[in-house]
């Protein structure tokens, strides 16, 4: 989605079927109590970065105010620190200072990273807001369909405003 020419590190020419749902964030009690679940189910083609996955995410949940962000894979829990992160080259180290490192989200394939299908992963959006997703790898298949990828193909709730009116 970002047509960058890049050297991607790894990925085959699987198609991943990712349901990404909203676990929290900056969601009024209204819009929680009219939204019970608040998800969008993306199809992503192995070869394709998770930069590719981040704007396809953005997308779903119509955002429009770009902000750092953060994928956490292979932890039990957001913010574990056993899970392995992968963010922008700006970050590239914890956003709280400390030594703990990340790897490029722009230039990491989908294919890589050694995903298994049920296993749950999280990504973060917005270290001041924090916007917490949980992402369910729903299958991983060797036929990929022709068309545009990344793709939603399944929507439930609304989209929550990216800056709620607390009014």
């Amino acid at each position: 989605m970002t047509g960058k020419k890049l050297q991607r590190q790894g990925g085959g020419e699987e198609l991943f079927t990712l349901e990404v749902g909203i676990i929290s964030g900056p969601i009024t009690e209204d819009f929680a109590r009219k939204n019970k679940v608040i998800s969008r189910t993306i199809q992503i083609r192995g070869g394709q970065t998770l930069e590719d996955l981040h704007e396809a995410i953005f997308q779903a949940f119509d955002r429009f105010d770009e902000h750092l962000y953060e994928f956490q894979i292979g932890g039990k829990r957001p913010m574990d620190p056993s899970a392995r992160r992968f963010s922008l080259p700006m970050v590239m180290k914890s956003p709280f200072g400390d030594e703990e490192e990340t790897a490029d989200a722009t230039r990491t394939a989908i294919g890589s990273i050694g995903l298994k299908r049920k296993e749950i992963f999280c990504y973060w959006f917005d270290f001041g807001d924090d916007w917490w997703h949980q992402i369910e790898v729903v299958s991983i298949d060797e036929t990929i369909p022709k068309g545009r990828f990344p793709k939603v193909i399944k929507k439930i709730g609304k989209s929550p405003p990216q800056y709620p009116d607390w009014d």
